[in-house]
């Protein structure tokens, strides 16, 4: 058997091991990443020496950048959350949309609200918005959680700091500039599509006319922040990266010339460490010192934050440590060597990975890193730019994107909160989540047209 047949073999053969232990014992996904990690070295003929220096350096390399953005991005969603910044950018931007024009507005406040703050999370602080307009205007729930899940979908995938777009980036050494622009280009027609014009055709379906669960509050509409000071306070990391990827994307072009100290300020600004403490400092001023938030309550849901910010840390390195034995163990060469000569675009082959991984163990996030993993390879072989590394991070969100099912927590939290049945769960964020990611991996095709 040639080397690049054995590749195939021994990566094919460790992903299907990682399914199994994650699905069949159970396992948490950080020691079954490992274990692959580590049994996949083995097979593949490392030393053992080899393969501990490996999965330390991948850990070791993916952790002193991912770490410290989702911690901080964990910790902006904490003070968001506990000062009502939330609340108020929902009810904000629903008094600019109006009431009838709520579905839309409610895909831009989940497009919004996730970024700093996870997706489940999210979902439940707002479900209480959902129930208030479901209750005033009589319509079905989904006319109004659709788009939200929509919005927080393609937020979640797509639009760093949100961990999975931040891993993936730094696994394939993208620019996370360009990886903001293009999240947002590609993801905002599919918030429109899977959100507002679905759930239009949706609610109206028998299926989904009925009463609401019972015993669900509807939020108070009295806000501790604003409007404004809570989507400044979301925007303005977003900003200070793009900012800063424009300068230096312009001035190494020679395109953009700036007097030195002013180019390397808005460069150190813009770097996601800097934006993002930056973001945490004005939101502990703004919601402390002016609005009157005790600081007990702002430390408190900062560290609270952190909890589930550590779990997806440890995931992160752990499919760090997975690449690492790709590349050393040189199999990914040898499959990136394979696939060039196949003429496969490396674009589909980020999504059709990310795509299994996802259906078949539910996790969008462990989907993305190992299929990154799995792709950086093929992205260094190709020689792709930064545009085209940025666009295939698009492509892996996608592919990890479609399909939540029974095997997706996310599947069982909507069910609970929008009290759907699995057939209407089914029918309704199983598809919301699907046409995210087709029509996110159409738009990620088109742009590399141009780019």
């Amino acid at each position: 058997m040639g080397e690049t047949a054995y590749a195939l073999v021994v990566v094919t053969a460790s992903i299907a091991a990682l399914l199994g232990l994650i699905l069949r014992a159970r396992m948490p996904a950080f020691l079954a990443l490992l274990l692959v990690s580590a049994g996949f070295g083995i097979v593949y003929g490392m030393e053992p020496a080899a393969i501990i220096l490996s999965i330390q350096a991948g850990m070791g390399g993916t952790l002193g950048f991912v770490a410290v953005v989702v911690g901080l991005g964990a910790m902006l969603g904490g003070l968001l959350e506990v000062s009502g910044g939330v609340q108020a950018l929902s009810s904000g931007t629903l008094n600019v949309f109006g009431e009838k024009r709520a579905p839309l507005a409610l895909g831009f406040v989940g497009f919004v609200v996730a970024m700093p703050v996870f997706l489940d999370v999210a979902l439940i602080i707002l479900a209480p918005v959902l129930y208030g307009l479901t209750r005033r205007t009589g319509r079905p729930i989904v006319a109004f959680a659709i788009p939200l899940l929509a919005g927080l979908a393609v937020s979640h995938a797509y639009i760093p700091p949100t961990p999975g777009p931040i891993a993936v980036a730094d696994i394939l050494n993208a620019d996370l500039g360009l990886v903001i622009a293009f999240g947002a280009i590609t993801g905002l027609p599919a918030m429109l599509v899977a959100g507002p014009l679905f759930a239009r055709w949706l609610e109206r379906q028998p299926a989904f006319q009925g009463e609401m669960p019972e015993g669900l509050q509807e939020v108070s509409t009295r806000d501790s922040v604003g409007f404004v000071s809570a989507l400044s306070i979301v925007l303005i990391p977003l900003v200070l990266i793009l900012a800063g990827t424009m300068v230096n994307t312009l001035g190494q072009a020679g395109l953009l010339e700036l007097p030195v100290l002013v180019s390397s300020f808005v460069m150190f600004a813009g770097h996601p460490f800097i934006a993002l403490m930056i973001a945490c400092l004005l939101a502990w001023f703004v919601f402390g010192r002016l609005r009157g938030v005790p600081s007990k309550a702002l430390t408190g849901a900062m560290v609270k934050a952190l909890e589930p910010a550590g779990v997806v840390v440890l995931i992160t390195g752990a499919g760090g440590a997975f690449k690492q034995i790709l590349v050393d163990s040189e199999a990914g060469a040898e499959l990136a060597a394979t696939l060039t000569a196949t003429g496969m675009s490396p674009l589909l082959f980020g999504f059709a990975v990310a795509a299994i991984i996802r259906v078949a163990q539910g996790s969008a996030t462990v989907a993305m890193l190992t299929a990154a993993g799995i792709a950086a390879p093929v992205v260094e072989l190709a020689g792709l730019a930064a545009g085209g590394t940025a666009l295939m991070v698009m492509a892996v969100a996608s592919g990890a994107t479609v399909l939540s099912h029974v095997n997706d927590s996310g599947f069982w939290l909507v069910s609970r909160y929008l009290g759907l049945s699995e057939s209407q769960t089914l029918r309704s964020w199983t598809v919301t989540s699907t046409l995210v990611g087709l029509i996110g991996l159409a738009s990620t095709l088109v742009l590399s047209l141009f780019v």
